[in-house]
């Protein structure tokens, strides 16, 4: 099951992990509402809006509608023209992206429709660079790989250069050991304040992995701010189906928009059903058998 960025947000902040401060929006009007109330909190004037859907890539990503606008935009406006001028700008991409089709290299050429907004205050940064904890369902552990490439998807980074991606394997028996995330962080570079800040976020970020079941949490970019903060600049997080009886809490995040009305329908009746292209459907009795009768068909055409 996977949640939007700005559930696994609240989710890292409840734990103590550093992210910045937002405000979710449905409507127009809430978005202009949140421009003030960040800049205010902050004292920050950038502001930055984003697009809420269950794909990576919208940074990158356009919308049909409006080809030239992204689904992440930073607002400048507000350094010159002050909170005015921010939310007049706000409005304006609040009233093009909500109800418009964003298109990523995640989503296919479908695209998937906006219907939420996260208004989140603007960070100096220093340093991007990539950190995820990820289910390796071979070992049954979950392993911290990290990158200096941060804002880069970490599957291009794994084939252009795979030697700057950084793996640690945690031991379920004792969590992330305080030597893994000390070399971890003197592997990105951390230095001073963001070294000792660093090795405290690995720590809270692994530790709310296994606490929350997931099978993936991914933060691209996680950055270092200008006063040596470490922050979760996005954060994506999906979670092991056969462990949500545990959460009721991250059950009642899930956004039904946001999933296949017939994989939905399925789930009622307690069937697993994966919706793919084509018109032949496979009924079968185990994952390996489906791949192989995928396979086979596949094959013959």
């Amino acid at each position: 099951m996977k949640i939007h960025e700005y559930q696994a947000k609240a989710l890292m902040k409840d734990r103590g992990i550093a992210v910045p401060e937002g405000v979710v929006a449905t409507t127009v009007d809430e978005a202009v509402d949140a421009v003030g109330t960040l800049i205010e909190s902050t004292g920050n004037p950038v502001v930055v809006v984003k697009s809420q859907i269950h794909a990576g890539g919208r940074g990158k990503g356009r919308f049909k509608e409006f080809p030239d606008l992204g689904g992440v935009t930073v607002v400048l406006d507000g350094i010159d023209g002050g909170v005015d001028a921010a939310r007049a700008k706000v409005r304006e991409l609040a009233s093009k992206m909500l109800g418009s089709t964003l298109v990523t290299i995640q989503t296919g050429d479908e695209g998937k429709t906006v219907n939420t907004l996260y208004i989140e205050q603007g960070i100096d940064i220093a340093t991007e660079l990539y950190l995820s904890v990820v289910l390796d369902r071979s070992t049954s552990r979950n392993i911290v790989m990290a990158s200096t490439e941060g804002g880069t998807e970490i599957e291009v980074v794994a084939s252009e250069t795979p030697d700057k991606i950084i793996k640690e394997e945690i031991d379920p028996a004792f969590g992330l050991l305080d030597f893994q995330a000390r070399r971890i962080a003197y592997a990105l570079g951390f230095e001073g304040d963001a070294f000792k800040n660093g090795v405290k976020f690995l720590k809270m970020l692994t530790a709310a992995a296994v606490e929350l079941d997931t099978d993936l949490v991914e933060i691209n970019p996680l950055v270092v701010t200008t006063d040596g903060h470490v922050m979760a600049l996005d954060g994506k997080m999906s979670f092991e189906a056969n462990a949500l009886y545990r959460h009721p809490d991250v059950v009642a995040l899930r956004d039904p928009s946001e999933e296949d009305a017939s994989e939905m329908e399925a789930k009622e009746y307690g069937l697993s059903f994966i919706k793919l292209d084509g018109s032949i459907g496979c009924m079968v009795n185990g994952a390996g058998l489906a791949m192989a009768t995928m396979d086979i068909i596949n094959y013959v055409g």
